[in-house]
């Protein structure tokens, strides 16, 4: 009872808590910096609407930070200050604080463009993208900003983290370290929007039906997304949505110019890959620290491959870190991370973070304070809940492990041995749910949630290991092999066909686990540690998609993103394979039609898909697993 009581407590204190150190931080920024708003002139002759926040302290000089945003950097008015800045620490340790209003958004002059290319011209006296607007405005700021030292930082979450990695290739001498966080970097292949070339409606929707309305004029107010739902049921509403084509009309979203950009790309061609800036990340300068979220629903693949890109394409040691947490998408920034949903991680993981880490990444390289002793890579293990450290990710000491899919819905590092097969219908009409629960918006704890409601449909097919005897540590990407067969009995006799697939690694805890998260008993709860989608068609190019052939077998091979965590003894690994991850993803229709986006409601039909498990096509899941 004495628990329970000091656990309500702490339930009711930590809101109270937060409320209060809010308002400390917003009355440090109010006490302690002076604000002014201006226009910096571009050299294509735009102005750039920007808020520069100084230290009142004039008595040395300091770095200047700069987050450049399409979400506004409110509040305006000289008079009106942030309520906290990202990571307080930086503010009280010193530094001047610029937020920039990217060209076409809010306040800012010119033409918004989404995920802008990087112009790869040699000449580029006039011509502007994002990282001459950064370089710009860099020159611009230190020519006029007064008491600064002469070093920039830039960083930036989200879409901020895209126009972070867009700092990293303006080249100006002055920007000297740069933290692309949750970076958006690539809309088809894995972040936001699209994973392997599946549209991600939910998010893709409920964003561009506000984000993307074309803005006439300077703003400071923002536009609202749809709001006539009807329903507190995501899944039924676009259920009765349909097909993708019906959102133009019947939802207004043909006004939508990036939407309509969407339905008008649905392969990886030159307009997906003009807007992939990982080519580009070569013979950089500045140091560079990406930072990402273990459970980040949005641009978690964007953050290890931005890392990873650098690492690959810069022979000469350069300093290129990674930082990954159990966050959620901008955790780091606004929540304690020492939970997501229902499982538990125990320590105020952001708290280390902010302290920890990109305190003393800026403070080295923008005031040369310090010691660099941060290491290459700082994860996160989930499963042990620990802070791990390597020289290089993925670590070096790994070795790749298959867990071959058998017959009676066992996982087992033996290849199979008899031939066989697992069959289940994807009906596009009674599509698998992401998460049970019902509710309108896309959660962030779906990722972690327990699975135990998917195990349980007859089209989800379910593989699981015997009990651990010693921990096993996976760090790295997950890689899956499926060698599949489609059939059906509704085509009109050409014989093509399409399919997703949706492959989920799964911790198990033990049925004897005691206690309860939010109400949910955790004995035998289904942890969700990684899962991704593939959309059949790209299964073997992202360029040129092509159909399944019915009562062919096919191999769907495919990576999901890095993962980092421990199953520990007394645990089970579990693995599920289905079809629809809805309304997540948006549905296929799984009849062959040249673009999913043109695809009518008539066109949506079930198919039998069976996942074989025998010798030379031995379906199953390929893990880096920590050598001990």
């Amino acid at each position: 009872m004495r628990i329970l009581i000091l656990l309500g407590l702490l339930a009711f204190i930590t809101p109270l808590f937060a409320q209060n150190q809010a308002t400390l931080d917003s009355a440090f920024i109010r006490d302690n910096f002076t604000k002014r708003e201006v226009m910096i002139p571009m050299r294509d002759g735009k102005q750039l609407f920007t808020s520069i926040y100084s230290p009142k302290d004039q008595s040395r000089k300091y770095p200047i930070i700069m987050r450049r945003t399409p979400y506004s950097c409110s509040p305006y008015g000289a008079g009106n200050f942030s309520t906290g800045f990202q990571n307080m620490n930086l503010a009280r340790s010193g530094y001047i604080f610029v937020f920039q209003d990217v060209r076409g958004r809010y306040m800012s002059e010119g033409d918004f463009v989404d995920v802008r290319p990087f112009n790869t011209a040699s000449d580029k006296k006039n011509v502007a993208d994002e990282a001459t607007d950064t370089y710009d405005a860099a020159d611009w700021l230190l020519k006029y900003v007064p008491n600064n030292n002469g070093n920039i930082g830039v960083m930036g979450i989200s879409y901020p983290g895209f126009y972070s990695t867009m700092a990293i290739l303006a080249g100006h001498p002055a920007i000297k370290a740069v933290s692309p966080q949750a970076p958006v970097t690539d809309w088809f292949i894995g972040d936001d929007f699209h994973h392997n070339g599946a549209f991600f409606v939910l998010d893709g929707f409920g964003f561009y039906s506000g984000f993307g309305k074309p803005r006439p004029q300077p703003t400071t107010a923002g536009q609202s997304g749809f709001r006539d739902w009807n329903t507190p049921d995501n899944y039924d509403f676009y259920l009765k949505a349909g097909a993708l084509r019906n959102f133009g009309e019947r939802y207004d979203m043909n006004k939508i110019p990036f939407w309509n950009d969407l339905m008008a790309h649905p392969n990886y061609d030159d307009f997906w890959k003009a807007r992939n800036p990982r080519p580009h990340l070569k013979n950089i300068r500045p140091a560079v620290m990406t930072v990402g979220g273990l459970f980040d629903a949005e641009d978690c693949w964007g953050a290890w491959n931005t890392y990873k890109a650098i690492e690959q394409q810069n022979p000469v040691k350069h300093p290129n870190s990674i930082v990954m947490g159990p966050w959620v998408h901008g955790g780091w920034s606004r929540t304690p991370g020492n939970r997501l949903g229902n499982v538990v991680f125990g320590q105020n993981t952001t708290d280390f973070y902010q302290k920890e880490i990109e305190l003393k990444f800026f403070e080295y390289h923008l005031k040369g304070a310090g010691t660099m002793d941060l290491p290459e890579a700082y994860i996160f293990e989930t499963g042990s809940n620990r802070w791990t450290t390597y020289n290089h990710w993925p670590p070096e000491n790994i070795e790749q492990r298959k867990w071959y899919f058998q017959a009676k819905g066992q996982l087992s590092q033996n290849p199979p041995t008899t031939s066989g097969s697992d069959r289940y219908v994807s009906d596009p009409a009674h599509p698998v749910p992401y998460t049970e629960d019902v509710h309108l918006g896309r959660t962030r704890e779906y990722m972690t949630d327990d699975q135990r409601f998917a195990s349980r449909r007859p089209d989800v097919l379910t593989y699981e290991t015997s009990v651990m005897t010693e921990p096993v540590t996976v760090t790295g990407p997950v890689v899956a092999e499926l060698w599949v067969e489609l059939d059906d009995s509704q085509t009109s006799g050409d014989g093509l066909l399409d399919a997703d697939f949706v492959v989920k690694l799964i911790d198990v805890f033990p049925d004897t686990m005691k206690g309860r998260e939010n109400d949910v008993p955790m004995g035998g709860y289904q942890m969700l540690v990684r899962g991704e989608i593939m959309r059949g068609r790209f299964r073997n190019s992202f360029e040129k998609p092509e159909p399944f052939k019915r009562q062919q077998t096919a191999l769907v091979r495919f990576e999901l993103p890095d993962v980092a965590h421990t199953f520990l003894p007394g645990h089970t690994m579990m693995v599920q394979v289905q079809s629809s991850w809805f309304p997540l993803s948006d549905r296929n229709p799984q009849r062959w039609v040249p673009s999913i986006y043109e695809a009518r409601d008539e066109d949506f039909i079930p198919i039998e898909i069976s996942l074989k498990h025998e010798s030379g096509k031995a379906s199953g899941i390929v893990l880096p697993v920590l050598k001990r």
